[in-house]
């Protein structure tokens, strides 16, 4: 088994919730349970209940049957995710305390409107995406020191495992300069959070609703922020 599969099998063997665990990696894979289902030759509601946690807690058997089965239909798909996941796992082998950036991945996937809650955000653009959309992490940024030194080559590791996430903006002055740098980046968070901005920039609004990328706000500091998201 090699270093992703293992760290997939140790995610789920360690978590409180094995079977969310679970889901959290067949959706990050882009696979639905109809196509799971049918590799592993079980029904459809046999994978509901191990991802609904009504099932006792998949053994080492089942737990690597489930990998071996993402692995697989990744593969035939041309193995882009697993490509991505172990080309930012080589990136990014942990967050230094000194980094202008802090990533995180959620045990379970959270929508916009979960994030909106969890750090007392407002909302400032495009509502109507939050409940729908699926958030399988965060990443905290230090804005002036992403615009004054990161390079076009760095930039994909932001993202961490996979580019469904929300990136918080800290350090801002008027949330013109984030928008920008997502404006004009190859890849794009799912969502944006400015972090202690009381009036956001009109050209940053109007980016946000052209990318079609909730804006939010909070009040919370980076440390705080970090404490509330990271138990998920």
């Amino acid at each position: 088994m090699d270093s992703l599969q293992e760290r997939i099998a140790g995610e789920i063997a360690l978590s409180d919730t094995p079977g969310s665990t679970m889901k959290k990696w067949r959706e990050l894979f882009g696979i639905s349970q109809v196509e799971l289902a049918h590799y592993l030759k079980i029904s459809t509601s046999t994978i509901s209940d191990y991802e609904g946690n009504r099932r006792a807690s998949p053994g080492v058997g089942i737990i690597k049957r489930f990998i071996q089965a993402l692995v697989t239909i990744d593969n035939q798909r041309g193995g882009e995710v697993i490509r991505n996941l172990e080309k930012f796992s080589k990136g990014i082998k942990n967050n230094d305390e000194g980094s202008f950036y802090f990533i995180h991945d959620f045990s379970a996937p959270i929508t916009g409107t979960d994030i909106v809650r969890l750090i007392d955000a407002k909302v400032v653009t495009n509502p109507n995406y939050l409940d729908s959309m699926k958030l399988f992490g965060y990443t905290l940024l230090d804005s002036l020191r992403v615009i004054l030194e990161i390079s076009p080559s760095e930039y994909p590791r932001l993202f961490g495992a996979t580019n469904e996430r929300a990136f918080i903006f800290d350090q801002v002055s008027t949330g013109r300069s984030p928008m920008v740098v997502v404006r004009v980046a190859p890849i794009k968070p799912k969502l944006v959070v400015i972090q202690n901005l009381d009036t956001v920039d009109k050209l940053a609004i109007k980016i946000s609703q052209i990318e079609k990328i909730p804006l939010l706000t909070t009040k919370l500091n980076a440390e705080e922020i970090k404490m509330r998201l990271n138990n998920i």
